[in-house]
């Protein structure tokens, strides 16, 4: 869900496609290792909930399944810092105005961080940072990739994006789709500050007198970041580990040949060894919880049965858009096609990396995967 708008758009439509229960022996069992917290404190919208010292829930509404993402409001020595901001949306923005009245003590906001450059996560970053006048904290590639996506409009569909969906096995009814959907992701965020602070992986940031470590992650985006407080024993998770959905990884036009799900799961292994594993995590969906290395390996679990599924699925060569049984529970729906799409491609490309499959073109430029 990374570089191409409609992606991005569709995303927000169809988190239905990453709603997957992790396969292990655990859950196999009925048994979930994770223990959940503040499930009867959830915010109200316009409200806060304490869940750590100086640091504040937030619901902000949105479409689709999840229908919520969690933001964060921190108090800091002489204001607030943010992280995340909600969808471009007018009821979001009443949310945000009815905070600020009610939970600000007269203090302002002094930096917004966007954990990543998704629009539930930006949408409403240029408008806060204008509003307050300050800062916008990304990571590099994030920022100036959604910069990019923002500034594309409908006509300006690349012909290199159309081959490729058209190699993963797209009809031209799809790529019809593709065409009608392109360049909205600008219309969906509010347009960003010219200059940006970049956090980089292992930089330490002062709030509120403790420090927070950034750890970037890989794969759902190209560098995500997430806040770790060893003083509070809390890390700010974004998308990078959900509770009970896998984020989507997946592979974009703009990067061909690229191996983000390779990415994702060293990043998981990389998180575990850096983080303790009595930490509460905050994540953008769904419920607070402990338990962060029970999730990783949980996370890296279920891609490892994916690929076998999906070696599997290619005793006969398969197409991008035919391996989708092997990755999906649900109903692969017209607002899902494009993000499983790239989520397969994401599993062809670690499979063939690992040597096993292969692929080859037929003479029309369409890829077909098979066993090695």
């Amino acid at each position: 869900m990374t570089l191409y708008k409609p992606l991005l758009g569709l995303y927000l439509r169809s988190t239905q496609l990453t709603e997957r229960v992790v396969v292990d022996n655990m859950s196999r069992r009925g048994f979930d290792p994770l223990t959940y917290r503040f499930e009867h404190q959830r915010p109200a919208a316009g409200q806060v909930t304490e869940v750590a010292d100086g640091v504040y829930w937030i619901r902000m509404p949105m479409g689709g399944r999840l229908n919520h993402i969690n933001v964060w409001l921190l108090r800091d020595s002489d204001g607030w810092t943010i992280v995340d901001t909600g969808l471009l949306r007018e009821d979001v923005q009443t949310c945000w105005a009815q905070i600020f009245a009610n939970y600000l003590d007269g203090k302002p906001v002094t930096r917004v961080i966007a954990t990543h450059l998704h629009s539930d996560h930006t949408g409403l970053a240029g408008w806060l940072t204008d509003r307050w006048d300050c800062a916008l904290w990304m990571s590099r590639s994030d920022f100036f990739m959604c910069k990019v996506m923002a500034a594309d409009g409908p006509s300006d569909v690349p012909e290199d994006a159309l081959r490729f969906y058209r190699r993963a096995g797209f009809t031209e009814s799809r790529l019809n789709r593709y065409r009608e959907r392109f360049g909205q992701f600008g219309a969906n965020i509010s347009p960003l500050p010219a200059g940006y602070q970049r956090i980089t992986d292992g930089q330490y940031i002062q709030i509120d007198g403790r420090e927070w470590r950034a750890i970037i992650g890989h794969g759902h985006a190209p560098e995500h970041v997430c806040l770790y407080c060893p003083e509070l024993k809390v890390i700010i998770a974004g998308d990078q580990i959900l509770p009970r959905i896998t984020p989507n990884v997946s592979v974009q036009p703009s990067e061909p040949n690229a191996n983000p799900l390779r990415d994702f799961i060293n990043s998981c292994g990389r998180f575990r060894e850096l983080l303790p594993p009595d930490l509460l995590v905050l994540p953008a969906h769904e419920s607070l919880y402990e338990g962060v290395h029970e999730r990783l390996t949980a996370l890296i679990d279920w891609h490892e049965v994916a690929l076998e599924k999906l070696y599997d699925l290619c005793a006969e060569p398969k197409r991008a858009v035919d391996v989708f049984p092997a990755l999906f529970k649900s109903q692969i729906t017209d607002m899902s096609y494009f993000p499983a799409t790239g989520e397969s491609l994401a599993h062809l490309h670690c499979a063939h990396e690992r040597r096993m499959l292969t692929v080859e073109d037929d003479q029309n430029g369409v890829a077909w995967w098979c066993q090695a």
